[in-house]
């Protein structure tokens, strides 16, 4: 961990407030003064930034374990949300013995910007997140034999985790909540004059009106379903509202390369709560098993304790059993 720790201080230095709308890369949030703090920064957190070519920066975050690290657990979020938002999942996974990092996703949270407004979420293909995570493995975390390296992922965040395993990244399991993946569209999401950062019909910016998590039905919380309406109130940087055209089109692109190769992806994979074309997926991989909580919302990590404590045992449970076994996986992306 003190590696780690001192990677990341290194990219610190790089980092900055990004200006309001700009496209820059934003570290050092403000904490919003309506949280509890449950939802604050974990103990030693640290940010930095990691780049892949000319794509533009996208920030993580690292903390630790007090004591010799059980697992290594990089969670790579859904759809609009920021890094800020996994803070008290961050801090329940650090106190069950882990090295936690999240990596906040291409063209959101605080990572810089493809294009503008900042609030419209806009990549022109997952290749480069995917590509980032690998480097975020390879580079900075660097996973250890005594450690194994789990990936945690939300909604269609499941796609850029598992292309990456897809792709070569060595890992020792990946649990999926809520796993998302495109349905194929009617008819073409691009028209030949159509600018791929161009807003969908009907997309509003983010302002204060914008409905919190829970007013999404998103969680049945409603502490937990303010925390990133909070965040992003507090920090504009931050703020991010409905996907471009651009943007679904990359989902979309994405989840039929994914699903084309579903052979590739051998190590096991847990899903939790999986919508309908994610199950069917996880039945054509070599080790996919489906839990499922009946009752709760798409957001499990911010749902109500009646489904968020199961949710984290199983979590827990399912990283534990890969330490229980010999991490070679681990091992062998460490000599990668």
């Amino acid at each position: 961990m003190v590696r780690a720790c001192l990677l990341a201080a290194l990219v610190l230095s790089l980092a900055a407030c990004g200006r309001d709308g700009g496209r820059e890369p934003f570290a050092e949030s403000r904490t919003p003064a309506s949280l509890a703090p449950r939802f604050y920064p974990p103990e030693g957190w640290a940010w930095g930034y990691i780049g892949v070519g000319d794509q533009p920066l996208q920030r993580y975050g690292v903390a630790s374990t007090k004591r010799v690290p059980v697992a290594t657990v990089v969670i790579v979020p859904g759809y609009g949300e920021t890094a800020e938002l996994w803070f008290e999942t961050a801090s329940d996974l650090i106190g069950r013995g882990y090295t936690v990092w999240i990596l906040d996703r291409a063209g959101q949270g605080g990572s810089g910007r493809y294009a503008l407004p900042r609030d419209l979420g806009f990549t022109p293909s997952f290749d480069p997140e995917v590509a980032a995570l690998r480097e975020l493995v390879r580079v900075v975390v660097r996973p250890t034999p005594t450690a194994p390296l789990v990936l945690l992922t939300q909604a269609d965040g499941a796609v850029v985790a598992l292309s990456a395993v897809r792709s070569g990244l060595k890992v020792d399991g990946v649990v999926a909540s809520a796993p998302q993946m495109a349905a194929a569209p009617e008819k073409a999401l691009l028209g030949p004059v159509k600018r791929a950062s161009a807003p969908p019909p009907g997309w509003k910016p983010w302002s204060r009106e914008t409905p919190d998590d829970r007013a999404a039905g998103r969680t049945h919380d409603a502490w937990r379903g303010q925390v990133g309406h909070a965040w992003m109130a507090a920090n504009p940087d931050l703020r991010l509202t409905g996907p471009s055209l651009g943007w679904a089109n990359a989902f979309e692109t994405a989840s039929r390369v994914l699903e084309s190769g579903a052979q590739q992806v051998r190590p096991p994979v847990l899903m939790l709560n999986p919508e309908a074309r994610a199950a069917a997926f996880c039945g054509r991989l070599p080790d996919c098993t489906v839990n499922r909580l009946a009752g709760a919302r798409s957001a499990l990590h911010l749902e109500a304790d009646r489904w968020r404590r199961p949710w984290l045992d199983a979590v827990g449970a399912f990283i534990d059993a890969r330490h229980a076994a010999p991490a070679t996986i681990s091992a062998a992306a460490a000599r990668a």
